[in-house]
């Protein structure tokens, strides 16, 4: 079992950066792909970003590339997504979730076990 708190949501205005921290307990985080995805009220959940277990390989929504990093540090046990150039298309409350294993599409919502409680990022022009 894993449990996720998500953090460093917030308001920022366009053309900013925020880093959103996602705090893994219960598992080894390298034992985990771990994901975020993004909603807004009324809408599906979004994929935004995956990152492998072990490996740490990267695959981002086309909506995100080159703006959105995300990453993790083992260490602290901690999945972070940097992300830059923030414009009001990015308005969402953001999700972490966790998959045990490297199978299933990385971009579903239904391939993860488990989600966080969400994080508000509000970008205003």
């Amino acid at each position: 079992q894993v449990q996720l708190v998500e953090s460093g949501g917030g308001l920022v205005q366009t053309g900013g950066s925020l880093r959103l921290s996602c705090a893994a307990s219960g598992r080894t985080l390298s034992s985990y792909r771990m994901a975020w995805f993004r909603q807004t009220p009324g809408k599906e959940r979004e994929f935004v970003a995956v990152i492998s277990r072990y490996l740490s390989t990267t695959y981002y929504a086309d909506s995100v590339k080159g703006r959105f990093t995300i990453s993790r540090d083992n260490a602290k046990n901690t999945v972070y997504l940097q992300m830059n150039s923030l414009g009001p298309e990015d308005t969402a409350v953001y999700y972490c979730a966790a998959a045990p294993v490297n199978s299933g599409t990385p971009s579903y919502s239904r391939s993860y076990d488990y989600w966080g409680q969400g994080t508000q990022v509000t970008v205003s022009s």
